[in-house]
């Protein structure tokens, strides 16, 4: 007799069946992967058999702890209102990781720095709130379960997270295997985090959640106070601002390395780019192809992507001409298949014009006309990607800056949107 629970057909409907994990549980699944990559790897970058770029090690870090930052409002020290400040604090912190990936040598003191405080420090406050807040442990071990679990987790994640933070800031206190295997216990940590978490999201409604945590009211307020608000952006339009970040500070960094100025780390790029994609595809569905139903497939091709991402960033030529070759593809053909969605149904229209003509709003237009010239850029970039010196490379740096700054005005106009959606839906309806 066939088992029903392990019928191939129940399977794939699994694997097809939608995918319900936050950006909070995909970022902490990112930073598992990261520890457990590196962990491993240390052991054969400790026998020399591997090479180590410290420096896009830690720029990545401080990238996701940017995207916490950003997409939640989660500092290493505790949450915070996700402020318009605080989205440019996590900017700034993201600018620093990505130059430390993309330049390395000028910045390695200071984002050593930065993740061993952000993991000693940020450790200790965090421990300290769970047991000291009253609306962490002290409430969760009231309520048996996954509750009682998530107390564990973090205990365990923030203890951890000290021990990496001295071995960070007071490098050879620990030999490398013994960093190795507590950062694979780091991983495992983070796993069980993200396990907890999750449940919780399931098991516990989310208006008991959103009750559990201390609320303010929300006052308006002007001129720079307006920095204090909290921001209105969406999760796809946080990851936006980033992506548009990376490519204009990459095209500025490319042009000072085309006049001789400085070097360049080629695997900190590409390592960087596909754990972005990694983060679009895990909590939107979003890949250089278009948008897709957000599927537990969809979760494992990010969690691939994201493999590769921190393998490149942690161990220089490893991956260099694969990921040219895997990111330029998808650039070309994101780019060409985003076009013909996007003209087809125009050339069907002009062979049966309607009877009547569809208006269309001016900002529906700046949508379409920024749309269009970023998918020409996307297959430039990936035509250069797939054979590099094809066009000059300052040619080639001014391309990247022009995409970025292309991505400020798309994830404006998508904001402004938003923002109209909300207020027609917010306006009372007409009743007789």
């Amino acid at each position: 007799m066939i088992d029903e629970d392990k019928h191939p057909k129940k399977e794939h409907l699994k694997l097809t069946g939608e995918s319900d994990l936050t950006i909070e549980v995909v970022i902490l699944l990112i930073f598992g992967i990261f520890m457990l990559i590196f962990g491993f790897l240390l052991f054969q970058i400790h026998t020399g058999v591997l090479p180590y770029a410290p420096d896009s090690t830690y720029g990545l870090f401080v990238l996701l702890m940017a995207f916490q930052i950003i997409t939640m409002g989660k500092t290493p020290f505790g949450d915070l209102k996700r402020s318009w400040l605080l989205v440019l604090v996590g900017i700034i912190v993201g600018i620093l990781g990505m130059a430390a990936a993309f330049v390395p040598g000028y910045l390695s003191d200071p984002v050593r720095l930065i993740v061993g405080g952000g993991l000693l420090f940020g450790g200790i406050a965090l421990f300290l709130q769970l047991f000291i807040r009253e609306d962490k442990a002290w409430t969760w071990r009231k309520v048996s379960g996954v509750l009682q679990h998530l107390i564990l987790a973090c205990g365990l994640i923030y203890i951890i997270a000290c021990i990496c933070g001295l071995i960070t800031l007071f490098p050879g206190i620990t030999t490398d295997q013994q960093t190795a295997v507590i950062l694979i216990l780091f991983a495992l940590s983070f796993f069980y985090l993200a396990y907890c978490v999750q449940k919780v999201r399931r098991e516990i409604p989310l208006s008991h959640q959103e009750g559990m945590k201390s609320g303010t009211d929300q006052k308006q307020m002007n001129g720079v106070w307006q920095l204090l608000e909290e921001t209105s952006l969406s999760l796809s339009l946080s990851i936006l601002l980033m992506v548009a970040v990376l490519l204009t500070l990459l095209g500025i960094i490319l042009i000072l390395v085309n006049l001789g100025m400085i070097a360049f780390s080629q695997d900190g790029l590409l390592g960087m780019l596909l754990v972005i994609f990694s983060i679009q595809m895990m909590a939107l569905g979003e890949t250089p192809l278009g948008a897709f139903k957000r599927t537990w497939i969809m979760t494992i091709f990010g969690m691939i992507f994201a493999t590769l991402g921190v393998v490149s960033c942690i161990v220089p030529g490893l991956l260099t001409g694969l990921l040219q070759i895997l990111l330029g593809l998808l650039n070309i053909l994101g780019g060409v298949i985003l076009l013909t969605g996007r003209f087809l149904p125009v050339l069907a229209a002009m062979k049966n014009p309607p009877a009547a003509p569809v208006p269309q709003f001016p900002i529906l237009k700046k949508l379409n006309i920024t749309l269009t010239i970023l998918n020409l850029v996307s297959i430039a970039f990936g035509i250069s990607m797939l054979m590099p010196g094809i066009m000059p490379g300052m040619l080639n740096a001014e391309i990247i800056v022009v995409n970025g700054l292309l991505l400020f005005v798309l994830a404006y106009i998508l904001h402004t949107i938003d923002k109209i959606s909300a207020d027609l839906s917010n306006q009372p309806s007409v009743t007789e």
